[in-house]
């Protein structure tokens, strides 16, 4: 099957774009990445391919570029996790990245080009941190995606899962896929700070207690995030009740009882989204109702679908090659070589 070759990339940055045109690249200037979650920050990043400025209705501009797609995975790859980190979870990652892009294209919601470069899609950061290893992995896997009776996987991929994978519909569409099972992972829980550091970009070493975390927040605390991040007057917040949890633990409907009023949140990313000033950790926590408020006691970084990105290099560190990791992280699934056009 013949696929396109070239991928259209928006690109977040303030409401009117500041480039820079090169030889045969363009400086983006405060670029937003991380939108909404805790390392949520600003960036001036060079891109290869061209530039398109699309002209909106409301006055502002959006940056768009055009760039083929095997380079737009080294730059994803390298944005995802450091191109310092062994070849094999490289690898791995071009595959589910390549594969998680050929079934995005024509079906986001993303108006004017295909996906966005931040964790919306999948982090997309340019050329600063793409080195030969990255271009490597890619080339060596180039053209391999994941495949489930001839249809390309939706391989979703996370930080760390905290010991166990997540069920697709736990987050998302009440759907699910043989490929995105529950799966026990043991490998994030061992992971080294050595490897930690080999393994995540400067902004990611900032978060440190991402496996096992606590988070403690004051009732006065909690009631006014929950407010403002909800825009729902539930008044004083007496209990939060998990009322459903997915395979692994996470929350995905959650009774948030309050004195004027009771509501119900889902799925993961809301329940995340409503209890921090940013966005929690992980929907996977217990509660532990103290004097003063709550204490959540939680577990991984992210939604925990599909690969765990931690788990993944650790399994590299140990030894197992890039195919291992993907038979792990996503069962029922075959390896195959499509076609660009």
């Amino acid at each position: 099957m013949g696929t396109p070759s070239t991928v259209k990339v928006g690109i977040l940055t303030a409401p009117h774009i500041d480039f820079e045109q090169r030889e045969q690249t363009f400086l983006l200037k405060q670029v937003r990445i991380g939108i909404g979650f805790h390392w949520d920050r600003f960036e001036d990043q060079e891109f290869a391919g061209t530039l398109e400025i699309i002209h909106n209705a409301d006055g502002t501009e959006t940056a768009v570029n055009h760039i083929p797609i095997e380079d737009y995975l080294c730059s994803v790859i390298s944005s995802e996790m450091a191109s310092s980190s062994p070849i094999e979870l490289l690898k791995a990652h071009a595959v589910i990245s390549r594969s998680w892009l050929m079934r995005a294209i024509g079906h986001t919601d993303h108006v004017g080009y295909d996906v966005c470069a931040d964790d919306h899609c999948q982090r997309y950061e340019g050329l600063a941190r793409i080195n030969e290893r990255a271009v490597t992995a890619v080339r060596a896997t180039a053209g391999q995606v994941l495949t489930f009776q001839d249809e390309v996987c939706d391989c979703r991929y996370h930080k760390c899962c905290g010991g166990t994978t997540e069920l697709f519909s736990t987050c998302w569409e009440d759907t699910d896929y043989p490929y995105l099972q529950p799966v026990a992972c043991p490998y994030c829980a061992r992971v080294s700070a050595a490897t930690l550091r080999q393994v995540l970009n400067n902004y990611d070493q900032e978060t440190t207690d991402f496996h096992h975390w606590q988070l403690h927040y004051t009732h006065q605390q909690l009631d006014t995030i929950f407010a403002q991040k909800t825009k729902l007057d539930v008044g004083h917040i007496i209990a939060l009740n998990p009322l459903k949890r997915g395979a692994s633990g996470r929350i995905c409907q959650l009774q948030v009882v309050g004195e004027k009023q009771t509501v119900v949140l889902g799925k993961e990313l809301a329940i995340r989204q409503a209890l921090s000033p940013s966005c929690l950790y992980s929907s996977w926590f217990d509660i532990l109702p103290a004097s003063d408020g709550f204490t959540l006691l939680g577990h991984g970084w992210g939604h925990g679908v599909g690969l765990c990105q931690i788990g993944a290099a650790q399994m590299a560190t140990e030894g197992h090659n890039y195919q291992d990791i993907l038979a792990l992280y996503y069962p029922n699934s075959q390896l195959k070589k499509i076609l660009f056009n």
